[in-house]
């Protein structure tokens, strides 16, 4: 029998947006080969994490994806819906108001700034640094900051089996943005927060931290989002020009309610400036950055493929940002907003 570690990752009640959490579960097994029935249900004091009162403290960590943890030997990463303690989904469990479709695919492109004291990396103790322009996938110490940090925490999620199709320095200095990518909402959403958590235990090493403000730094400088690209299996297969229309007057229905779950303080990000369209304007162009969603040449080629969906903040929950699109995709949508077409 072997000890194997199984760090239980769960998101907190904190608002506007969930934290992350852990704790370490040992098991003896003859083996694991990540088979998620073999992993227990857990309990954990929701009084500490803002999900349940004092006196009835206990809530429940049900085990949904499990990942190798290349930090640990013998360990795993055990991402959880948290329950009541008669086992029904807690009100903070954004995954559990969903149903999956493996036929929908999701790429998650996380942008995050790394910090020391406030500061974004490479930027001086006092002013400013030059303005962005020569940072956006640069190389050389002069124009980018913290590559070390992102090479680890890359490296660290592939040995994880997270799939990260790609990184790259982004138009800030000190800001950095992956790609993770997957065939269905919840295991595109379950894979981002694992990613942001082994994000947060990497930069613990070196002593910084990691912002998702959407807006870090006031001025003439970009914010950071969370550009969610989507497609069904319709959109990829069979496409047409008149689907895709049909597809972009849903979402200008429901831009409302997109932007009620896209992060806090998403308004002093989607200014209209720094590639973003207005928060109060739905709009869409091909190859258009300045819109809300953003056709890709490549699908307005033959009108096949995927959409990216530009307004999600850096700080979103991928739960909610998948289950909204899901839900707008579907057709069931909110109040009506005309759509801009650019």
């Amino acid at each position: 029998m072997a000890k194997f570690k199984f760090e239980y990752v769960w998101l907190d009640g904190y608002k506007p947006e969930p934290g992350l959490r852990s704790k370490t579960k040992v098991l003896e097994m003859d083996f694991f080969h990540g088979d998620l029935k073999s992993l227990p249900i857990w309990s954990f004091d929701g009084s500490s994490t803002q999900q349940a009162e004092g006196d009835k403290s206990d809530c429940l960590l049900k085990p949904v994806r499990v990942v190798p943890d290349p930090q640990r030997k013998n360990g795993y990463l055990v991402m959880c819906e948290v329950l009541n303690a008669d086992g029904t989904p807690h009100e903070t469990n954004a995954r559990a108001t969903f149903d999956d479709d493996p036929s929908f695919w999701f790429g998650f492109e996380q942008e995050y700034v790394l910090t020391i004291n406030g500061l974004p990396l490479g930027f001086p103790e006092q002013g400013y640094p030059r303005p962005q322009g020569p940072y956006y996938c640069s190389v050389g110490v002069n124009n980018c900051a913290g590559r070390d940090i992102v090479e680890e925490h890359f490296d660290v999620c592939l040995d994880a089996g997270i799939s990260l199709t790609g990184i790259n320095a982004e138009v800030m200095l000190g800001q950095w943005e992956y790609q993770c990518f997957g065939k269905g909402a919840k295991t595109a959403a379950d894979d981002l927060w694992l990613s942001r958590y082994l994000l947060h235990r990497v930069t613990e090493k070196y002593g910084v931290e990691v912002e998702f403000h959407p807006k870090p730094i006031q001025g003439d400088w970009n914010g950071s989002g969370m550009h969610c690209n989507f497609s069904n299996k319709e959109m990829r297969d069979k496409g047409g020009k008149k689907y895709f229309d049909e597809i972009l007057e849903k979402f200008a229905v429901a831009h409302a309610d997109h932007i009620s779950v896209y992060g806090s303080e998403n308004d002093k990000r989607l200014t209209g400036m720094h590639e973003t369209a207005s928060i109060d304007k739905f709009s869409y162009g091909v190859s258009d950055r300045g819109a809300s969603i953003r056709i890709p040449v490549s699908t307005a080629q033959n009108w096949k493929g995927y959409l990216e969906d530009r307004r999600p903040a850096s700080n979103a929950d991928p739960y909610k940002v998948a289950a909204r699109i899901l839900k707008t995709v579907n057709g069931e949508n909110g109040k009506k907003d005309k759509a801009k077409k650019k």
